[in-house]
């Protein structure tokens, strides 16, 4: 049974974000220069270099440990935090069409995941028609979602999330901020799980904050934005690349292109210049600092520096 509701965007806006950004392109789409040193990029002028608020976490708002994605899911204010909707709304948007059919649509896996855009995504979490899934990590999570959003990382068992105990039927979104390459993967185990109607919200969940719809947790909408361009074989064109902080869950993703070229954001709540992420393609992993990630292209040479 629908809860349809809307919730206008400034009414609960808690905080704002953390996750991964990219391009969004698939790997059918333009080759990303790679040629270059790859700089750092302040999103707002400013870097974020304190630690975050977070929810959920031990003496927080739900309690638990936070490597259960069932115990790190909260949602303040709102009497069915686990359901995946936002709270009850003071007035509802009126009923429109949505087309669902001329959605893009990118091969994950062998499963074609649907990109919702943002705006329908939008719309459908206003009447309370949709069900949210935050693809990123726990600590990401923990940081700032999107409000009624539950915690269901990537590779976690469907079951040990609150999203196990949601119709196969209904319709849900899964997002992170690389902006949809994440989520996707998350997308294709919920389908590949007989999950019927799952898409990702195209631009991912920065975009959801530029546009000041609600989301719970600490304000980091200044983060720096870092990129991480590299270059693998041709022949993986499709696969995954992960961008990982060390020492916590925190990780990005970005697909090979055609030409063997990759570029994943970063965009952590509490990284640096010397944070050591570690890079996973499918041919090599690197371990590196941020600042000697993005100051050259990344290949296998340097993993065996």
């Amino acid at each position: 049974m629908k809860r349809r509701a809307l919730l206008g965007s400034g009414l609960v806006a808690l905080g704002s974000l953390a996750g991964c950004l990219g391009e969004g392109d698939d790997p059918a789409g333009t080759d990303p220069t790679t040629g270059t040193a790859a700089p750092t990029e302040a999103t707002s002028g400013t870097t974020d270099a304190n630690t975050p608020e977070e929810i959920g976490g031990d003496g927080t708002a739900s309690g638990g440990s936070p490597d259960s994605p069932r115990d790190v899911t909260a949602n303040p204010g709102d009497p069915n935090p686990t359901d995946g909707f936002p709270p009850e709304p003071a007035e509802v948007p009126a009923e429109r069409e949505v087309d669902t059919s001329s959605y893009r649509t990118i091969d994950v896996d062998g499963e074609q995941i649907q990109l919702a855009p943002i705006e329908d995504v939008h719309y459908w979490w206003a009447r309370q028609e949709v069900r949210v899934a935050d693809a990123r990590g726990l600590s990401q999570y923990r940081e700032s979602h999107i409000l009624g959003a539950v915690a269901s990382p990537v590779g976690a068992g469907i079951d040990d999330t609150h999203v196990g105990d949601w119709a196969t039927d209904e319709r849900i979104v899964c997002y992170c901020g690389c902006p949809h390459h994440l989520s996707s993967m998350r997308a294709a185990e919920l389908q590949a799980a007989g999950y019927e109607n799952v898409s990702v919200i195209d631009e991912g969940f920065f975009e959801w904050v530029d546009q000041s719809y609600p989301v719970v947790g600490s304000d980091a909408s200044n983060r720096t934005l870092y990129r991480i361009q590299g270059r693998t074989r041709p022949g993986y064109a499709g696969e995954m690349v992960l961008a990982r902080h060390v020492g916590s869950d925190r990780v990005e993703a970005a697909p090979v292109q055609r030409d063997g070229s990759y570029e994943v954001h970063v965009r952590f709540a509490d990284v640096t210049p010397a944070s050591r992420l570690q890079v996973e393609t499918p041919d090599y992993t690197v371990t590196a600092t941020l600042d000697e990630l993005t100051s050259t292209v990344v290949t296998a040479r340097l993993a065996g520096d």
